[in-house]
């Protein structure tokens, strides 16, 4: 990964300041008692600043997201939603070098077997299982933070789940590019990182993107600490909007690859995460339209209609009861909404012809 630390020569509170080396820190624990706590809390804040391009690029986003809850659209259709999560999970690992095609993805998560290396079927049989029990986990906890790392680096690492305890460098060819913080200072940065989500007032999504950065920046993890970077990205994000869990960042991330580490070179060479937050919102916006655009307007009423059938009955009905409690639609609509529903899991179906009757799902 191209990265490279900067010697700072003011506090990392500073707009012109470098980030902070293991001795700065040192000499900053010293000093913070002293100070006020309103002062403490300031210069906690990861450094970055609002540009007229993340302004704009915050105003896009919001915009999609609005166009999203207008339309009721709270997830792609199944086939979106798989499709892209096969996207997210290959092209996340692609970044580090996973050598699967988007193929043999798909065919792991339909539990067929593969060949290849024994390395990179366990990187995607692992990104399943995080990318799966994401939802269930809590933003702000580190706690979770560290249990997703566990899955993903599960038969990978020696110490899945738990902090670095050595001291590590990132090393671009020959060329030293990044040197990670003392490993012994690890836990206190992510907890200003996890009290930072938790305490500050800025918008989510900036938010999401400095997390991205800091993180790339401390390099908690022996190894893994790119894919934890974009799958917590993706857990704060979908605080924000449920879509999120289905929108594949990571592929936009991938098809831009130099721009990425660029971005995070140049955010290191300025001790400010500006530059990334900028790619990171461009990338954000443009996998949110391509997913917005590829779900057809039919599905976003689909959707709104089964939110409407999941409120008003919880027993065995037909297709005429259907059309009664979700008023106007065709029967043509109903016919397909019933029959989407069944493929999606979503009903389950007795009967044939004009027998045929559906029930909620277990």
């Amino acid at each position: 990964m191209n990265r490279k630390t900067v010697s700072p020569g003011l506090p990392p509170c500073s707009p012109n300041a470098g980030r902070v080396t293991s001795t700065l820190y040192a000499l900053i624990v010293i000093v913070l008692p002293i100070v006020s706590n309103d002062t403490i809390i300031d210069c906690m804040k990861p450094p970055y600043e609002i540009t007229p391009k993340i302004l704009k690029l915050y105003g896009r986003i919001n915009e999609a997201i609005g166009q999203c809850k207008s339309l009721n659209l709270v997830r792609p259709e199944a086939r979106l939603r798989k499709q892209n999560r096969i996207k997210t999970i290959h092209s996340s690992l692609a970044i580090e070098g996973n050598t699967l095609s988007v193929d043999q993805v798909s065919a792991i998560i339909e539990n067929n077997r593969v060949a290849g290396p024994k390395k990179d079927i366990i990187e995607v049989q692992n990104a399943i299982k995080a990318y799966d029990v994401l939802n269930s986990l809590k933003t702000l906890k580190m706690s979770d933070y560290l249990k997703s790392h566990k899955v993903l680096m599960d038969g990978l690492i020696a110490s899945p789940g738990k902090f670095r305890t050595k001291q590590v460098a990132i090393v671009k060819g020959k060329n030293l590019q990044h040197v990670a913080p003392k490993y012994d200072i690890v836990p206190g940065l992510m907890k200003d990182l996890f009290d930072y989500l938790k305490t500050d007032h800025d918008l989510p999504i900036i938010k999401s993107c400095v997390f991205h950065y800091e993180s790339e920046f401390i390099h908690p993890f022996e190894d893994g600490n790119g894919r934890m970077g974009r799958l917590w990205q993706t857990r704060i994000l979908m605080d924000e909007n449920p879509i999120f869990e289905y929108v594949p960042i990571e592929e936009t991330i991938k098809n831009n690859q130099e721009k990425y580490y660029k971005s995070l070179s140049d955010s290191d060479n300025i001790g400010m995460s500006t530059p990334f937050i900028e790619f990171m919102l461009e990338a954000i916006d443009n996998s949110l339209r391509a997913t917005i655009s590829e779900t057809s307007v039919p599905n976003y009423d689909y959707e709104a209609r089964f939110e409407i059938l999941s409120k008003n009955i919880n027993d065995w009905f037909d297709r005429k009861e259907y059309m009664k409690v979700c008023k106007g639609i065709s029967t043509a609509t109903a016919s397909r909404d019933l029959k989407q529903m069944v493929s999606d899991g979503r009903l389950i179906v007795s009967g044939t012809g004009r027998m045929t009757k559906y029930k909620r799902g277990v």
